[in-house]
C-alpha cells in the first residue's frame, strides 16, 4: 500500500483518487465513486466529496493508498 502525504488542507475522496493516480480524471473517479467500486477504511464509500482523515485507506481495483498528512494539526 502507497502512503499518500497530504500538505494542506484536508481532501476530499475524489480528489485523492486523482492524487493517488488510483484513477485518471475526476469523471472516472466520480462513476468509480457512485458505482460503488471504492472502499474507505473497507467499507463502500459512494460519497465523492467524503472528507479524508489520517492514516484513512482508500482501495479501488486491487490498489490501495493511505492518507498521510503532514500537518501535525490534521494528525489528531
Amino acid at each position: 500500500m502507497e502512503k499518500i502525504e497530504i500538505n494542506g488542507k484536508v481532501i476530499r475522496l475524489g480528489q485523492f483518487l486523482k492524487m493517488a493516480v488510483l484513477v485518471e480524471t475526476g469523471g472516472e473517479a466520480k462513476a468509480r465513486i457512485q458505482g460503488g467500486e471504492v472502499l474507505l477504511n473497507n467499507e463502500v464509500e459512494t460519497r465523492r466529496g467524503r472528507q479524508l482523515h489520517h492514516l484513512d485507506v482508500v482501495e479501488i481495483a486491487g490498489q490501495a493508498a493511505q492518507v498521510y498528512y503532514l500537518d501535525p494539526e490534521l494528525t489528531k
